[in-house]
């Protein structure tokens, strides 16, 4: 009870500037904590906004890099389905030759590239051509380990727009060229969530195009990719 007094004390010795000079400043300064805490996000627009395309006029590449968004008892969500029906599509329309899956497998009962997997295959996508990363855990991670562990230089991403350019600004300083198809998504709950999380996440992701560091989990090349290329 005392700290919580202290506290309460504290909040009530706080008191909003009187003169007008003092309020001036005290906007000014609000509004600059804005402007930086935005900047982030509207660099990450200002790099990758040129390259989010439709699955119809989207460049060719010769793999799709989808992106985990989650499981729904075992199954992909419907915001992750519809991100690998879009990687159907372009596999189907010969835009790309191969699907790299990358998503969360940190648990044994929790495995996001597998459940992709099995959805491309159920969907007409040969299972040779279908490559999972199981350290996908965030999309650095799964940008950095697509160029660095199965020598991904050209791709196209697919994810939703809220995402997408986060997607590619991350590929980009990870070494790959790539463009993105922004799947549409309801505007839901969860659509609300992705595009608060995304202003959220641009400082993070300004970081790590900056810094690069290593992902959570590296380890050794693989050469899937290159026999489901060949």
């Amino acid at each position: 009870m005392r700290g919580l007094r202290a506290r309460l004390g504290w909040l009530r010795r706080v008191r909003p500037p009187r003169t007008r000079r003092g309020q001036r400043r005290a906007f000014q300064a609000v509004v600059a904590l804005s402007v930086l805490a935005l900047l982030p996000a509207t660099w990450l627009n200002a790099t990758a906004g040129g390259r989010v395309r439709t699955v119809a006029d989207v460049p060719a590449a010769p793999v799709a890099v989808v992106f985990g968004a989650g499981l729904w008892n075992g199954e992909p969500s419907p915001y992750l389905a519809d991100r690998l029906d879009a990687a159907v599509r372009l596999y189907r329309a010969g835009t790309v030759r191969a699907v790299l899956v990358t998503g969360d497998n940190g648990r044994t009962d929790y495995d996001e590239p597998d459940a992709m997997r099995g959805y491309l295959v159920r969907h007409g996508v040969p299972a040779r051509k279908i490559v999972g990363d199981h350290a996908g855990f965030d999309t650095w991670d799964s940008c950095a380990r697509a160029h660095r562990v199965f020598g991904v230089d050209r791709a196209v991403l697919v994810s939703q727009g809220f995402h997408i350019r986060r997607a590619l600004a991350l590929c980009s300083a990870a070494g790959i060229d790539a463009y993105g198809v922004g799947v549409a998504a309801e505007h839901d709950v969860t659509w609300a969530y992705g595009g608060v999380r995304e202003i959220l996440a641009a400082g993070k992701a300004t970081a790590e195009a900056v810094l690069r560091p290593d992902p959570h989990f590296l380890g050794p090349k693989e050469n899937g990719l290159a026999a489901a290329l060949r």
